[in-house]
């Protein structure tokens, strides 16, 4: 328990810094969606489909899988911030910009982890 709460920890640190990062650099008043909150979601995806495919092939101790896919991208992808931003839009009348974030989080999220997926197998096949 004491390692695995430990690599949960470590993880979320480092995920909960890169999503506040993120935003500090890219997010902005006025614009129609949060880019810092998009990157976040999207690499986030990305990692955590790379790193499932990764662990289904590698002998590593779960603490990497808790460490990677539970703390980093658990504290780095974000939905109670893109939870906020959309009560937001929606309490700004800007209904077509909820709806639009909506579907470019969701589905780029969802093809962020096929990607993550592909670029393991890519990257693990033989020369």
């Amino acid at each position: 328990m004491g390692w695995s709460l430990l690599a949960v920890s470590v993880g979320a640190v480092v995920g909960a810094n890169l999503r506040w990062a993120m935003s500090l650099w890219l997010n902005g008043p006025g614009a129609v969606i949060q880019p810092g909150t998009l990157m976040a979601n999207l690499v986030g995806a990305g990692l955590a489909g790379f790193c499932i495919s990764w662990f289904s092939h590698s002998d590593l101790s779960p603490e990497w899988r808790l460490l990677l896919i539970t703390g980093l991208c658990g504290a780095l992808t974000t939905f109670s911030t893109f939870s906020l931003e959309l009560v937001a839009a929606l309490q700004a009348g800007k209904w077509a910009i909820m709806l639009v974030s909506v579907v470019v989080h969701v589905l780029g999220s969802l093809a962020m982890v096929a990607v993550g997926m592909w670029l393991f197998g890519v990257l693990r096949a033989p020369a």
